[in-house]
């Protein structure tokens, strides 16, 4: 934990209008920060700050999320915490919002493992690499592998199970351009991680 001028606290599950009434007795509208006061127990002020909902699924998790943005003092983020604990929210492992946006289908594995490379990311380099993975663009490339994979297994089959009969299969030397392509493919991928 740091200082500085600003402080978030994000909470992603259910209810999460009810915590926010409670918390600040307002009501954020869908993705409009809203400007509150964030109270204690006893109604004191804690802190007071900006308020932002994201319903299900248009989140980051694919869950309703709470975004609290306060001061980032350290006291005032532990009180603040502390209060959406007695409120009933819990604290979050690491990496668990990655997860649950993996689970709830908001990210494949490619880019959920990203989303660390660029948390880690030491150079400009290393940071480019891990956002163009977090983009989807290597879940793409393997894609478009597979999908060829799978038409040149498609065309083998046809021609083993079918192969005595008059229909027109792809010749043998286009599937092999295919595969050398994919091949090609493969091993550029494999040499670029």
């Amino acid at each position: 934990q740091g200082r500085g001028g600003v402080g978030v606290i994000r909470i992603s599950g259910r209810d999460l209008l009810g915590l926010a009434q409670r918390l600040s007795d307002r009501q954020p509208k869908p993705r409009l920060a809203t400007l509150a006061n964030f109270h204690a127990d006893d109604g004191s002020v804690i802190d007071s700050g900006l308020l932002l909902y994201f319903p299900a699924p248009h989140s980051f998790t694919g869950e309703d999320v709470l975004e609290l943005q306060g001061h980032g003092g350290v006291v005032v983020l532990q009180m603040l915490l502390a209060r959406c604990l007695d409120l009933g929210a819990r604290l979050a492992e690491p990496g668990e919002f990655t997860r649950r946006a993996f689970l709830n289908g908001k990210l494949d594995l490619a880019q959920a493992e990203a989303v660390l490379d660029t948390i880690r990311a030491k150079t400009a380099r290393s940071l480019t690499v891990a956002q163009a993975q977090r983009r989807g663009m290597l879940s793409r490339e393997v894609e478009q592998i597979r999908s060829e994979l799978v038409i040149a297994l498609a065309h083998i089959e046809a021609a083993l199970d079918f192969g005595d009969e008059d229909i027109a299969f792809v010749r043998k030397d286009e599937l092999l351009r295919l595969l050398e392509t994919t091949h090609l493919k493969l091993r550029r991928l494999v040499e670029s991680g």
